[in-house]
């Protein structure tokens, strides 16, 4: 079955009682039981939710998993895999990725006796210096948050299994449209679902998506023990954003490189990050893993300060200035003081991220649309 349709069709079933189309929202906690045991699969929907139930078959497989598994947001997906951990545990992480998991690392894991390492993976070797007996997990972004690095990941998976780890990939950027972390070697793939999956700013959960029996298995016992579930009214729409999926990716796509190209033309841009420049270092690794480039862009002025920046943030109309990325429109952000403000200033700068870098989220608007508010807020 092809992406498109398995979009539309994947995990939805018409429902058995009335024949609906569209998979009810099962609003409720418990199921009656004929006797004690006795039940018809459910029994508290901490457990199960038929909602639930269908939106993770459907999320799997668009990652061409086995089994997939929601969460309340996309952090408490990550929460769930580092749980899976024990003390003196170690994890390799990539250099450049979301404030968000940092904070989770640094601020919450590390005092629980799991070490972790922040590396630069643009060239997969650089992580073999950090991978010992202890280490069990090597945790992913490809495109990253927010330089857009490119990471191989058929490469860091090869090395990651020579040590017995796992490789967890989060998928947010790319989506499944665009990306297969399973097919090139991950073990474990994330999505914050809030962003290209439900696609509509209306929602906030998390996945994750695996082949793995003896995972699934921890998975489902973690999901349920410590109950960060997302509610089935949030799964009825994430199951009505993914029917559009295909269509909304190649929009992204098709609008991203149209405003990546504007962006390296113009006279007061500095530098431009998108995978889709033959000068992106890893642009050819990029072609490899990926179906297109996606529509998340970074970029930084000629005048490269941070007051500069603020004033073009200010003056966006059609990107709005707020947090997330993903959605049909479009966004803009500044890292430094958003999305990443909980990575220490020195960390940012040592991964490349400077405090003057604007970020956009390229919704599905007109181009020309898009280009002339860039125009204007530049001019």
């Amino acid at each position: 079955m092809k992406f498109a349709t398995k979009a539309v069709h994947a995990g939805v079933e018409p429902d058995p009682t009335t024949g609906a189309i569209m998979t009810p929202i099962y609003q409720t906690s418990t199921y009656v039981q004929a006797s004690p045991g006795k039940h018809k699969g459910y029994e508290y929907a901490r457990t199960q939710n038929p909602t639930r139930n269908a939106l993770q078959a459907s999320i799997a497989a668009l990652e061409d998993g086995k089994y997939g598994f929601c969460f309340s947001s996309g952090l408490a997906a990550i929460d769930t895999v580092i749980k899976m951990l024990n003390p003196n545990d170690e994890v390799v992480a990539c250099n450049d990725l979301y404030g968000g998991t940092y904070r989770l690392f640094r601020r919450v894991f590390e005092k629980y006796g799991i070490k972790f390492h922040f590396v630069d993976m643009s060239d997969a070797e650089n992580i073999r210096a950090y991978m010992n007996k202890n280490t069990k997990l090597v945790w992913i972004e490809t495109p990253t948050n927010p330089l857009l690095n490119i990471i191989d990941i058929e490469a860091v998976a090869a090395i990651t299994h020579q040590f017995g780890a796992l490789l967890g990939v989060d998928n947010t950027f790319a989506s499944p449209y665009l990306q297969l972390p399973l097919a090139l070697g991950a073990d474990i793939v994330m999505h914050s679902v809030t962003k290209y999956l439900s696609g509509h700013s209306d929602v906030v959960m998390g996945a994750l998506i695996t082949n793995r029996d003896d995972l699934a298995q921890q998975f489902a016992f973690l999901q349920n023990a410590s109950g960060a579930v997302p509610a089935p009214q949030d799964c009825f729409l994430v199951l009505r954003g993914i029917k559009t999926l295909h269509l909304r990716m190649q929009a992204h796509c098709i609008n991203g490189e149209k405003i990546t190209q504007y962006l390296i033309n113009h006279p007061k841009i500095g530098k431009v990050w998108h995978p889709s420049l033959p000068s992106h270092p890893n642009h050819a690794i990029a072609k490899k893993q990926m179906k297109g480039f996606g529509g998340m862009l970074s970029f930084t002025l000629k005048d490269d300060s941070v007051e500069m920046a603020l004033q073009v943030l200010e003056k966006f109309q059609l990107f709005s200035l707020a947090e997330s990325l993903g959605g049909v429109e479009s966004l803009c952000g500044h890292p430094a003081s958003m999305t990443h403000a909980s990575i220490p200033k020195e960390e940012r700068e040592k991964a490349g991220l400077k405090d003057s870098l604007i970020r956009l989220s390229i919704g599905i608007e007109d181009a020309d649309d898009l280009i002339a508010d860039l125009a204007q807020a530049l001019a």
